[in-house]
């Protein structure tokens, strides 16, 4: 295991261990790669713009969503390599090596990767 890669889930999971970070990012997974304007998600996850910026934030140095402008609008995406970057760091060593069973959460996350 990898100290970088350590450092890199601690930021992710830190960011995600809050509610409006968690539910925004769960949104932005939601919408897939076209992403939402920030004024949308606010709209959605019930937060004004200023507690939306501060989340944004932390969420973006966690490398968890990148931004781009359209116009005046900014707009949101989730970042998919972190979370699959993520997902595999906790899965890394899953069911100990061996072969997991039908009904085990590794069994299920190889499904959704494939």
């Amino acid at each position: 295991m990898d100290t970088k890669d350590t450092i890199t889930a601690l930021a992710a999971l830190a960011a995600l261990a809050q509610e409006s970070r968690l539910a925004v990012f769960r949104l932005l997974v939601q919408a897939g790669p076209a992403g939402l304007a920030a004024s949308k998600i606010a709209e959605q996850i019930a937060v004004t713009p200023s507690a939306l910026s501060f989340h944004m934030k932390e969420l973006s140095h966690a490398g968890l969503v990148t931004s781009r402008h359209e116009g005046r609008f900014v707009i949101y995406s989730a970042n998919f390599d972190t979370m699959n970057g993520l997902i595999g760091f906790l899965t890394e060593n899953c069911c100990g090596g061996n072969v997991c069973s039908p009904g085990s959460a590794c069994h299920a996350t190889e499904r959704l990767a494939t």
